[in-house]
């Protein structure tokens, strides 16, 4: 297994990012949980319902599914290259797992859970949309990289960034990589035939700034139509960027980038 130098240096950033957010949402609890009734505060301090989790076998399938996307490719697997049916052999092991949890999860497992699978076409119908109106913009900028002034591990971050805010993070992060390609260089700590600071901008940037919005991310609209399935008010889709991503998330990422980039 290769061990991409890269991974390593991203650590310090994903440690200063989780632990700024931790502390936030300890401080803003901690705020309102003050603001709680006494008798509100009495009522969760002596009727305590334990956590319990049901279906503890879907841990086995969700852990199938991580190792086919991890290693299921052609990095891994050589005769994948071989014929053009072996490159949808991680798709295939994916769906399986998905069946092997339909089929051994118990049925009141679900309804007490109040599982439908309106959140999931919901979230398939947009991204379905996005992947295909973002194509032009993506050929454009792999077409142009030495035309838009975009050289710097900075601009890279916050183009990046502002990409992956409103499209998924993964195409955004390889059509910039192909532009880092498309500039040409070949001096210094080279990644993945690009330097090395322009690879940890984009990766940065990419996971980043897809928390910005609910659609820079599938999980992120995801988590909120399983909310509103469930008669749980969520902020619309400015709102939740005018009242958290940018006075939350967005400070932190730029301090992110003062300090590490």
């Amino acid at each position: 297994m290769r061990f991409n130098p890269c991974q390593k240096n991203l650590f310090i950033e994903w440690l200063i990012t989780n632990g700024l957010l931790l502390l936030v949402y300890f401080l803003v609890d901690t705020y309102f949980h003050k603001k709680e009734p006494p008798s509100a505060i009495i009522k969760d301090e002596t009727q305590i319902r334990p956590i319990k989790i049901e279906g503890k076998l879907n841990f086995i399938w969700l852990g199938g599914v991580v190792l086919a996307v991890a290693f299921l490719n052609s990095q891994y697997i050589h005769f994948i290259h071989n014929n053009e049916y072996y490159k949808f052999i991680r798709e295939a092991v994916i769906l399986l797992m998905a069946y092997l949890s339909i089929l051994f999860t118990p049925h009141i497992t679900r309804v007490s859970n109040n599982f439908t699978w309106e959140p999931i076409k919901e979230v398939a119908y947009l991204f379905f949309g996005i992947f295909i109106t973002m194509v032009p913009c993506l050929l454009y900028l792999e077409m142009n990289a030495k035309n838009l002034g975009v050289e710097s591990a900075n601009q890279f971050y916050y183009y990046t960034g502002l990409l992956s805010s409103f499209l998924d993070n993964t195409p955004t992060a390889v059509t910039f990589h192909s532009l880092a390609l498309g500039l040409g260089e070949t001096t210094g700590s080279m990644v993945a035939g690009i330097p090395e600071a322009l690879l940890r901008a984009i990766c940065l940037g990419a996971v980043f700034f897809g928390s910005m919005t609910y659609i820079g991310n599938g999980p992120n609209f995801m988590v909120k139509a399983v909310a509103e399935e469930n008669n749980i008010k969520m902020p619309h889709f400015f709102a939740y960027m005018y009242q958290f991503s940018l006075i939350v998330l967005l400070p932190i990422f730029i301090l992110v980038q003062l300090l590490l980039l």
